[in-house]
């Protein structure tokens, strides 16, 4: 265990431990705020190309504007040690839910979808793809939200960093050392989905060569889900990147639509009442229950051939194609095999609340797999400052004393502070935020219904974390054309304040004066929120066909 600890914090106790390094649940002593810190492990942290990927994953956190995505409060390096300043989100991995429940349910999974891929949506417009969307790495609440944790092993969007990933959940081009996209991300994400709908992977190989061909040959096995989703699956599943959608934001456009159409409006709602119905049955693994520290976790983080069968469907084919994807793999079981050989814990398993997080040195390993893995505790709403969108995200040279804090009490400082003599830890010089303000996570029309000749209501869902007002805002429109919002016939505000729970529905009523047969009512939120807006258009009776 790495004795050196954060100056400033008063450490509670351990959430878990693994090769890498460990991680703390811990309290700001100035602000009482709970924390999650991870510490880099003292031999990975005197290893400067792990060093620098610790640093990145710092970086990476501070530049994601998010709710779905671990926010970062500051990083610390000095001449004893290394670690991150997460804040702490009290939830359990995926994997622990399908693990107890084996599937989650159409609903529920579009829900879980969602939400994760709404923190790849904010990775891709920043220039950063994944890489390593898996169970372990979508954590869910109490209240059912999702949220994308572990960037360890990120690259900038068109980079090649070689092979690398959870092999059940790579894309083609992955295992074939392409440039990273966020089409590869939409592919791991697709195959988690298949999973919460099946209760299995979508290709379960009895090794690596086989699973690698699968991946890059085998058809997409939608017949075993459900009918409606189908088509999500067939697109995030194609073999090419350009056959996929082309980011998260836009799988995120193509979900909504597909659920809407196969569940109703309140698809997402029901979903995520299922979810938080599914994490309730596991309370011990929530970083609130003050249960013991998580177990490292296996050196290959995906099981191949233990309880799997070669998929039925797959007829091995081409052998150019067999020896190509035998050669690829061969490079990443050596590096598995070579980290096994140096001391890593094998076989160990642990199903923990906490995602993982890997800081491995991509120049000294150009072909590798998922290596050991840090727990890493759940984290909730948003960070700060970006790394150039075109860029892999490397940061240079930093000093070796150096503390720098993303998300301070005020607008966050994008310098690094010199800390005090190597002989003594750098002293505080920032806290991380007081408990956060009100966050809008998702707006909806949930309903809107013809009242009278020329009324109409409409009720809006918001979802939001943190405490302080928000304001509805709901523009009404007439026109003659489906799906395009027509003439603006004015504008209601209702303000209201989250209960820290679920919010209330609110409901306004409208006397439309204009002419068409679509009324429309459009809503957004101040703050803003995640999704934007939400739009829904209504049909009014007096242009129907007397039946």
């Amino acid at each position: 265990m790495n004795a050196w600890t954060v100056p400033g914090y008063a450490e509670t106790r351990e959430l878990g431990s693994g090769g890498s390094g460990r991680v703390v649940l811990a309290v700001h002593r100035a602000t009482g705020t709970a924390v999650a810190v991870k510490y880099l492990a003292e031999r990975f942290r005197r290893d400067p190309v792990f060093l620098r990927e610790f640093r990145a994953e710092a970086r990476l956190l501070g530049g994601l504007h998010s709710p779905y995505v671990v926010g970062l409060y500051e990083y610390v390096e000095a001449p004893d040690g290394a670690a991150i300043v997460m804040e702490l989100v009290d939830g359990i991995a995926l994997r622990a839910l399908l693990a107890r429940a084996g599937r989650t349910g159409p609903e529920a999974a579009l829900a879980l979808l969602k939400g994760s891929l709404l923190g790849l949506a904010a990775a891709h417009r920043a220039g950063v793809v994944h890489r390593d969307y898996k169970p372990e790495n979508v954590l869910v609440t109490a209240d059912g939200a999702s949220k994308l944790v572990d960037f360890g092993i990120a690259a900038g969007r068109g980079s090649t960093p070689g092979v690398a990933g959870t092999p059940a959940y790579m894309a083609p081009e992955q295992w074939q050392g392409g440039p990273a996209s966020p089409a590869a991300d939409v592919y791991a994400a697709t195959a988690v989905f298949f999973e919460c709908l099946t209760g299995r992977k979508p290709y379960t190989g009895g090794n690596f060569a086989e699973l690698a061909l699968q991946h890059v040959e085998a058809p997409v096995p939608v017949a075993e889900a459900p009918e409606p989703v189908r088509p999500l699956i067939r697109r995030g599943l194609a073999k090419r990147p350009e056959q996929r959608p082309e980011n998260a934001e836009v799988f995120v456009a193509e979900l909504e639509g597909a659920a809407r159409a196969a569940y109703g409006p309140d698809w997402e709602e029901r979903g995520q009442r299922k979810l938080a119905a599914l994490a309730a049955l596991l309370p011990l693994l929530f970083p609130s229950a003050g249960g013991p520290a998580a177990g490292t976790t296996a050196v290959a983080t995906t099981s191949l051939g233990r309880g799997h069968r070669p998929s039925s469907a797959f007829r091995p084919g081409r052998r150019g194609l067999t020896a190509a994807a035998v050669a690829v793999v061969a490079g990443a079981v050596l590096v598995l095999a070579t980290r096994a050989a140096g001391n890593e814990p094998q076989g160990s398993s642990a199903v923990s609340a906490f995602a993982t997080t890997s800081a491995t040195p991509a120049a000294a390993t150009p072909s590798r797999m998922r290596p050991p893995e840090t727990p890493h505790p759940s984290p909730s709403p948003s960070p700060s400052a970006s790394p150039p969108p075109s860029r892999s995200p490397r940061p240079g040279p930093m000093p070796s004393a150096t503390r720098t804090t993303a998300r301070p009490p005020t607008p966050p400082p994008t310098s690094t502070t010199p800390a005090t003599p190597p002989t003594t830890s750098p002293p505080v010089t920032t806290a991380p935020p007081s408990p956060p303000p009100v966050k809008v996570t998702a707006v909806e029309v949930g309903s809107f219904v013809q009242t009278g000749v020329a009324t109409g209501q409409a009720t809006v869902s918001v979802k939001a974390t943190g405490t302080g007002p928000v304001t509805v805002v709901l523009e009404w429109f007439t026109g003659d054309t489906a799906g395009e919002l027509g003439t603006p016939e004015g504008t209601d505000t209702l303000p209201y304040r989250p209960d820290g729970r679920a919010l209330a529905a609110p409901t306004a009523s409208h006397t439309f004066t204009g002419k068409g047969c679509w009324w429309q009512v459009r809503a957004t939120t101040r703050p803003a929120a995640g999704n934007g807006s939400s739009t829904r258009s209504l049909f009014i009776r007096s242009c129907q066909a007397p039946s």
